[in-house]
């Protein structure tokens, strides 16, 4: 599974009536109803749906009951990677997607596929498959048989969530005993199943316990005699096999490898993926971040403050960012609620400036986590926190510190940075708006900020944008609007933000900065010359020249010289 780049995000769109319902409903409901709509994601390879059985992965196509998809429409195209999306989902089936959260009007198979839209590519289902359990509900049959069907959704197992129409229609059948011996027999063998995995799993961790004992001994054995053979050994036979392996017939690693169960591939599969992207963070140039932070004494400090101002929910919510940043307990503990949350302790005016600071410090701190992005991930429909980045030059001087200190931390981890950087638009009052602009909004007002703590945060944030791969911008694959751009142009959005961002930088020189201020606004300005033909020209025009700040350092020498070869 290629865990990066860009992959389709499709709609599969079934009529669980298959056709009766355009034909009855006139009758019934005295309105057409094209259908009873049940839809299922299909990206990554997968189909993904959710019913009263909770979610569901399947290959594409491959429910028989339903039959082939009434429609496919193509959604969008998503940039998330493939482990955040197994992450996210995870989540939603251990909370507001189990089994038991599944209202056949309210909360179902459709509710969940315009979830994974909006976190997949920010956008959102047909309106008529959203709109439809409210149009049924208007009618005076919805409303004499609404409660009846809610209650036979709350009784349904296994696929019976299909089955919307023939609910209203024909009663409800109790398993039968061949079912159930059926299901007992699959329970025996999944238990016996289960003790042999622990059983195997025990027998390996006894011939790894052996097999380090063995180790430390010739290790012992070879500092002694600084040589040893196989032949004079006592602990191998002529083949060199020990006789630990030579008793279970095998050697370890074969057996592991092909014998493998499900579990272990996708620990495995996990482990892979964590050491692939510690492996790109060795490899890319380390952002400036800002660790020193006291999440205890944040959390203490917010506690005091907000003391008595709080509901219940709210209560819990603060609860569970303690278990988040002191417990370690994941971003799991973060509840559907806690953003709402954020969002009353951001906005509410009876919250005072100082809990709103500590609060957002101590999101400074959760940034660090490589998990962070699931949280983020959750707000791409409220847009609670980008909202906030947006309005930084109305709130008071110490929000704006720790909003900026929260962005650079995202520059921790790569998913995060790059949700930083999200060019899907949504509304924001009367304006498109979109990630990558509030961004690029919270390091110009930081560079032209007279604060120095500002500036400090400004610098970084504009280092940080500079040293970064804009992965999710890239034109690979829409040619016709390649084609339209300026040659060499990254996207229209990008080459737009790092022109305004250039802007800020030129009138930054200005004020004469310290060497490593310089030092951060030349690197981020070395990599914006080549990404818009435009830039080199503003540069050049504007000013001031970057040759007039050679002999700060050596390090800067070398930028302005990378620099200087695109400003002629």
């Amino acid at each position: 599974m290629d865990d990066y780049g860009c992959h389709n995000v499709e709609l599969y769109i079934y009529d669980m009536t298959q056709g009766m319902a355009r034909m009855m409903s006139p009758l019934l409901l005295g309105r057409q109803v094209d259908g009873i709509w049940h839809t299922a994601v299909v990206v990554f390879g997968r189909e993904y749906f959710y019913g009263s059985h909770g979610i569901s992965a399947v290959p594409p196509g491959s429910v028989s009951i339903l039959g082939s998809p009434t429609k496919v429409e193509k959604i969008g195209e998503t940039f998330i990677p493939y482990q955040v999306f197994k992450d996210y989902l995870r989540g939603l089936a251990d909370s507001s997607f189990r089994g038991s959260c599944y209202s056949l009007l309210k909360h179902n198979c459709n509710t969940f596929s315009e979830d994974l839209c909006q976190f997949l590519c920010g956008a959102s289902i047909p309106k008529y498959i959203l709109d439809l359990p409210q149009e049924f509900l208007s009618t005076p049959l919805g409303q004499s048989l609404g409660p009846l069907i809610e209650s036979l959704g709350q009784r349904t197992d296994g696929y019976s969530n299909f089955s919307f129409e023939s609910q209203i229609t024909t009663p409800v059948r109790s398993p039968s005993p061949d079912y159930i011996e059926i299901n007992t027999q699959i329970e025996q063998l999944r238990e016996q199943s289960s003790a042999l995995e622990e059983r195997r799993q025990q027998s390996l961790d006894k011939i790894a316990k052996k097999e380090r004992k063995r180790e430390k001994k010739r290790n012992k054995e070879r500092k002694q005699s600084n040589k040893v053979t196989f032949s004079d050994s006592s602990e191998y036979n002529s083949t060199g096999m020990s006789e630990i392996e030579e008793a279970n017939g095998t050697t370890e690693s074969p057996v592991i490898n092909s014998e493998m169960l499900p579990s272990e591939k996708v620990l495995e599969e996990e482990a892979e993926e964590r050491r692939l992207e510690e492996e790109k963070k060795k490899n890319r140039e380390p952002p400036i971040v800002f660790k020193e932070i006291d999440p205890k004494y944040e959390l203490e400090e917010l506690v005091k403050l907000v003391d008595g101002n709080l509901s219940e929910e709210e209560q819990l919510a603060l609860e569970e960012l303690h278990q988040y940043l002191l417990l370690g307990d994941g971003c799991w503990a973060l509840s559907d609620l806690f953003l709402v949350f954020v969002g009353r302790v951001l906005r509410d005016p009876q919250i005072s400036t100082e809990a709103r600071v500590h609060l957002l410090r101590s999101l400074a701190y959760a940034a660090l986590k490589d998990d962070i992005i699931l949280l983020l991930h959750q707000d791409r429909r409220d847009h609670v926190m980008m909202n906030y980045l947006l309005d930084i030059e109305k709130i008071k001087p110490e929000e704006q510190q720790a909003v900026a200190l929260f962005a650079n931390n995202l520059f921790e981890n790569t998913n995060a940075s790059e949700w930083l950087l999200y060019i899907s638009e949504w509304p924001s009052g009367s304006q498109q708006v979109s990630n990558i602009r509030a961004t690029t909004k919270v390091v110009v007002h930081c560079l032209l900020s007279p604060c120095p703590k500002l500036q400090e945060l400004g610098t970084a944030l504009t280092y940080n944008l500079g040293i970064k791969e804009v992965k999710t911008v890239k034109l690979r694959h829409a040619k016709k609007l390649r084609q339209i751009l300026p040659k060499g142009s990254l996207s229209k959005v990008f080459d737009d933000i790092a022109i305004e961002i250039t802007m800020a930088i030129l009138q930054f020189l200005n004020s004469n900065p310290s060497e490593e201020y310089l030092f951060r606004v030349l690197k981020a300005l070395s990599k914006f010359v080549y990404v818009s033909a435009d830039i080199p020209q503003f540069v050049q025009m504007i000013g001031p020249n970057p040759k007039d700040f050679r002999g700060k350092s050596d390090r800067c020498d070398q930028l302005i010289d990378i620099i200087v070869k695109k400003v002629r």
